[in-house]
């Protein structure tokens, strides 16, 4: 196998400029710096728009859901009933498979103090895991800092998509942005990037940002090289459903069957904003995601991967109990979380069911706060001490 040292000593980044490759080749010096291990991963999925919990996980035997969704509530005979109370929705019916197995934890309830119901503000504190400060650098990117001091290695965290999300920002590395790794290496090679990083301007200016201009340059090229020789090449692996997001998750299968030494990928689904003829559109949304999860489960499964693979799904917020005069759900607080793993203490519900006597102005109210849940997994998954990541202490949870 070629290690990562060899192949950066090899690769394009020996374009870039005499200044930046000893820099940049520095952080692998560290021995912790891209070890060829296949240690755990973790797989965290965003779904952006605040997914309404309430019709994702129904509470068939409760009156008072129906009441508060005349029209709106999924039908008791339709719930894929899994519990003495709790049920999922119908087009969940693959996921209900993983429950089956063992494989599906969910946390009901989870949120954190005084809630704020704006899009951006309430993902930015999901991302960061601050709800009293705002920050510049996410949790994950915390992460990155912490495990690997000094080093400045972009994938170690990859998101599937075109821009990076403040999750994966640290102060020292920040994750890697892309859609397909043959696409990221066509892009990178383009004539225009290599006229760049031939001009060894940077070499003799002392101009700090275009040195971080040339330093990131180096980093993506490199890690372009590095993931498209590792697993560029066409899947020829099982058939997954034809949406963007199942063709996220199929080039995240690639990537960890390849060994490529990552260890947090990010995939976001969007449209869970549904103020408006929600029915038929959450049906959809989660039959998409049901499917996608399925399939890459399944994937992992069969060459013996998903021992190494943990799953959490969240969004920035759920929506209020009560449907609206549109047909569907304003922007609510707490809402279901779910974990997916081989390695689950137990399946199944993990906390109480919705109290929906109890409601802050229509309101569900958080019984658990989503730091405990990243506490947990930072601590028992990824291996690093959580208050270096989270800044306080919050309980772990004993779920792995």
């Amino acid at each position: 196998m070629t290690s990562r040292r060899n192949f950066l000593k090899q690769s394009l980044l020996g374009a870039t400029g005499s200044l930046l490759v000893p820099t940049f080749l520095k952080a692998f010096e560290n021995p912790n710096a891209f070890a060829e291990t296949h240690d755990k991963i973790l797989v965290v999925v965003q779904l952006s728009g605040g997914n309404d919990g309430l019709n994702t996980i129904v509470p068939y035997r409760n009156d008072l859901y129906y009441q508060h969704r005349p029209s709106l509530a999924v039908a008791a005979d339709k719930v894929l009933k899994v519990s003495d109370e709790l049920g999922f929705h119908p087009a969940l019916a693959p996921l209900q498979g993983l429950y089956d197995r063992g494989y599906l934890g969910v946390f009901n309830n989870v949120g954190y103090p005084n809630p704020d119901r704006s899009h951006f503000r309430s993902m930015d504190i999901w991302q960061t895991a601050s709800p009293e400060r705002y920050l510049q650098t996410g949790w994950i990117g915390r992460y990155l800092d912490a495990n690997c001091p000094g080093c400045s290695v972009a994938d170690q965290a990859i998101e599937l998509d075109d821009t990076l999300s403040l999750a994966l920002k640290g102060d020292n590395i920040k994750g890697l942005a892309m859609k397909d790794p043959r696409k990221l290496y066509n892009a990178v090679h383009h004539s225009f990037i290599h006229e760049v990083a031939q001009n060894n301007t940077a070499a003799t200016v002392n101009d700090p940002t275009l040195h971080y201009l040339y330093k990131t340059l180096a980093e993506t090229v490199s890690s372009a090289d590095f993931l498209y020789q590792k697993a560029g090449a066409p899947s020829s692996g099982p058939d997954y459903p034809q949406s963007d997001f199942s063709k996220k998750l199929k080039t995240v299968a690639q990537l960890i069957h390849a060994r490529v030494p990552t260890r947090v990928y990010y995939v976001s689904m969007a449209g869970f904003d549904t103020h408006v003829n929600q029915q038929a559109q959450h049906q959809r949304l989660l039959q998409l995601y049901s499917e996608g999860i399925t399939a890459f489960v399944e994937d992992l499964d069969k060459r013996d991967r998903m021992k190494d693979v943990l799953i959490m799904t969240f969004s920035e917020f759920g929506r209020r109990v009560a449907q609206n005069a549109s047909g569907g759900t304003d922007h609510g607080t707490a809402n279901n979380l779910f974990v997916v793993t081989k390695h689950l203490k137990q399946k199944g519900f993990l906390n109480n069911t919705p109290d929906l006597l109890k409601l802050d102005n229509g309101d569900l109210i958080h019984q658990l706060d989503f730091r405990s849940v990243y506490a947990t997994i930072l601590d028992r998954w990824l291996e690093v001490e959580p208050k270096k990541i989270l800044s306080d202490a919050y309980p772990t949870l004993d779920f792995i």
